[in-house]
């Protein structure tokens, strides 16, 4: 059975005592008020993770992440995160290829396949983000795009590696603009992808596949979203940033 995986990504937002102060509010909100089974992890900025981590240790069904890291292990990259450096900080969770990593700093989908493997490599989760922007689904590219994006970033990897993997679907067009893909056009592109990875590896592989939904999750529609047959969670941008909203999203996944 494939996991539920709930993720909060905070992007460059709150300071430290900020940071802290939301991770407490949302791990004593989901201690009093969920007694589902999704995992959740807090992916704040690179300067929270470790205190982060500490808040959350007594937290089974709390995780954290990290929001991008180097392919390189070490050395002269000034400003570059390993993920050795986020293993040794007790996050799990690395989101790679997110769009706006995509758009503002050009990284392809070859230069994410290495990134990829160093988050294997040392032991993390990936979180690997693809989604079309609004001009390629208006013109019918969406599944073409996704194709790619996939196949180059991810299919490099054995089916052991794979499993390991975790997929964000996140059309760029819903990121922030307030606007949602409706369950059905979700569901369409879960099942996609699902499909990519049957033709790939293995339809049991497949159906073991995390595969999120991240694009203007609001408690308004994530329940909808939530009971659709290939969504297994979501990779939260704004609402992630209120306890409230983000602990009603994770109580609207059974």
């Amino acid at each position: 059975m494939r996991k539920k995986i709930i993720a909060g990504n905070w992007k460059m937002n709150k300071n430290l005592e900020e940071g802290l102060g939301l991770v407490s509010e949302i791990s004593n909100m989901l201690k009093d008020e969920y007694s589902g089974s999704a995992k959740v992890v807090i992916i704040p900025p690179f300067l929270h993770v470790a205190a982060s981590t500490k808040l959350v240790a007594e937290n089974s069904r709390l995780a954290t992440g990290a929001q991008n890291c180097s392919n390189h292990k070490s050395g002269a990259y000034t400003g570059e995160i390993s993920a050795d450096m986020i293993m040794s900080c007790g996050a799990t969770y690395v989101i790679i290829g997110h769009s706006e990593r995509r758009q503002y700093f050009n990284e392809t989908n070859d230069w994410l396949a290495k990134k990829i493997d160093a988050v294997l490599e040392a032991g993390l989760t990936p979180i690997y983000c693809c989604g079309e922007t609004l001009e390629e689904r208006e013109t019918n590219a969406h599944f073409t795009v996704l194709e790619t994006q996939i196949s180059e970033g991810l299919f490099h990897l054995n089916a052991e590696q794979m499993a390991q993997v975790v997929i964000a679907y996140e059309p760029v067009w819903a990121i922030g603009t307030g606007k949602t893909a409706s369950t059905e056009q979700a569901q369409e592109i879960h099942a996609f992808i699902r499909g990519l990875i049957g033709k790939k590896y293995s339809s049991d592989l497949a159906e073991e596949i995390t595969i999120q939904y991240g694009g203007s999750v609001k408690p308004d529609n994530a329940k909808e979203l939530f009971s659709a047959p290939d969504i297994d969670g979501a990779l939260i941008g704004g609402a992630a940033l209120q306890s409230r909203s983000f602990v009603d999203i994770i109580k609207s996944m059974n």
